[in-house]
């Protein structure tokens, strides 16, 4: 393969970093949309149309495991879509994933419920909530290559972050949207119609992410890469991901074991904890939820700043830690019943989940070379939200139908911030490093990252 590290990396004149970063924001953003609206109705709507016959609790727990199904097609969609980012181009790859996510979204809003079709109708929603999580899949990953392959790595983080402002904003608007509606009608007309105007509106929200994506360029460092492997026989990135990378996986996924946790813990089963473990109303958990997400919206550019000047690792280190505290002070907060209480509540576990978003996107980058970084990256991404994200309500759930607190819920949230911070402790800092310096096999050249293969090496301006 011919070394073009040396060559300079040109932007085309039309793609500033300003619109590549709104594309990969509104996409992001669009998609997360779709995927938290099932996720609050879930707590609020499809226990009750789609599985009516169970206990409320049970329900609540059965709506979430087709929730968690999601969970379960995103690495499908990370291996397949990340194979066609890295051999196609990270720009249509996300146009596919932007469309997809969309149509599914849709058909939900015109999914009979179980009172009209039966069986059929939590059938069709696993389907669906199955192509959802496929399209997520890929998501995530390209957004932020999109952004990290058009810039430098002076100003890496703060650029990176905002593709992770789409989950909080999508959250906030998913949660607005049925906050809304469930305020401006009565509750029989919002669950028999009024929820789906929600899930309908993610056609518009389709319509503006793609226009943007089709007006931004393809990053320079997949041209570079794809020039430079010309002729060569084609080889299936997955396997170089696992052959030479899976050490790199598996310690960037543990070092989001805090962060999703606690996410769909904080804005998620919250809303269920409030409306039926505290018995207060539906309003209370949406709005704390709506004001937290704002927050996080906020913060997560203004942490990445900060881990442009400090470094990711501090970051990853004071997130974890306080997501081990800040575990059992939530609960604390909630049972309080206090309006204003469950807002600092859910605030706070917000802002800490702010934290650790401003370095992710940079940091998985910055672990994987250009040839089969799309890959590599959505594969550590989705593995983590598989094992810490796609869990936590059910586990929750569980935890609390057996010890009857949510200081068990706590115990199990504290737990996962150890993980995280056990991971970042191990990992090293990649403030430095230049994203086509990065090894493709085999230890890298700086003696301290030695045995670990993938390691990035500092660029030589550092």
């Amino acid at each position: 393969m011919t070394d073009t590290s040396a060559q300079p990396t040109k932007r085309a004149a039309h793609t500033s970093l300003p619109l590549v970063a709104a594309s990969s924001l509104a996409g992001t953003a669009m998609e997360w949309y779709d995927f938290f609206l099932y996720g609050t109705a879930s707590a609020l709507v499809f226990n009750r149309l789609f599985f009516p016959d169970a206990e409320p609790l049970v329900g609540t727990m059965l709506a979430f495991a087709t929730y968690a199904v999601g969970f379960v097609a995103r690495p499908i969609g990370a291996a397949v879509l990340g194979h066609y980012g890295d051999r196609r181009g990270r720009r249509a790859t996300l146009i596919a994933s932007l469309l997809l996510m969309g149509a599914a979204t849709f058909l939900i809003a015109l999914l009979p419920p179980y009172s009209s079709i039966g069986l059929a109708a939590p059938a069709i929603l696993v389907l669906l909530r199955l192509v959802q999580g496929f399209a997520l899949g890929g998501e995530w990953g390209g957004a932020v290559l999109l952004v990290s392959e058009h810039g430098d790595r002076t100003r890496r983080a703060f650029w990176a972050s905002w593709p992770n402002v789409g989950p909080p904003l999508g959250n906030l608007l998913a949660a607005g949207a049925l906050a809304v509606l469930g305020a401006a009608m009565p509750e029989d007309a919002f669950l028999a119609w009024g929820w789906r105007v929600a899930f309908a509106l993610s056609a518009l929200l389709v319509v503006i992410g793609l226009w943007l994506r089709l007006y931004v360029a393809e990053t320079p460092l997949f041209q570079r890469a794809e020039a430079a492997r010309a002729g060569e026989p084609p080889r299936l990135p997955a396997g170089l991901v696992i052959r030479h990378h899976w050490r790199a996986v598996v310690l960037a996924a543990a070092t989001r074991f805090g962060e999703n946790a606690g996410f769909y813990i904080f804005s998620l089963l919250v809303i269920t904890y409030v409306t039926e473990m505290l018995g207060l109303g539906k309003s209370v958990g949406l709005t704390a939820v709506m004001i937290g997400q704002g927050v996080a919206v906020v913060a997560i550019p203004l942490f990445a700043v900060l881990a442009d000047r400090r470094g990711r690792r501090p970051i990853y280190l004071a997130a974890s830690a306080a997501t081990i505290v800040w575990g059992f002070v939530f609960f604390a907060l909630l049972d309080t019943r206090n309006t204003a209480a469950i807002i600092v509540a859910v605030a706070g576990g917000l802002l800490i989940f702010a934290a650790f978003s401003s370095v992710i996107g940079a940091f998985f980058c910055e672990l994987f070379p250009t040839e089969v970084r799309y890959t590599g990256v959505s594969l550590a991404y989705n593995l983590a939200s598989v094992l810490a994200g796609s869990l936590a309500p059910i586990i929750a759930i569980a935890l609390y139908a057996r010890f009857g607190t949510g200081y068990a819920i706590g115990a199990y949230l504290a737990a996962m911030g150890a993980v995280s911070l056990v991971a970042t402790l191990i990992a090293r800092e990649t403030r430095t490093v230049d994203l086509a310096d990065v090894t493709q096999g085999g230890p890298a050249a700086d003696p301290d990252a030695a045995g670990l293969p993938g390691t990035p090496r500092p660029s030589p301006q550092s």
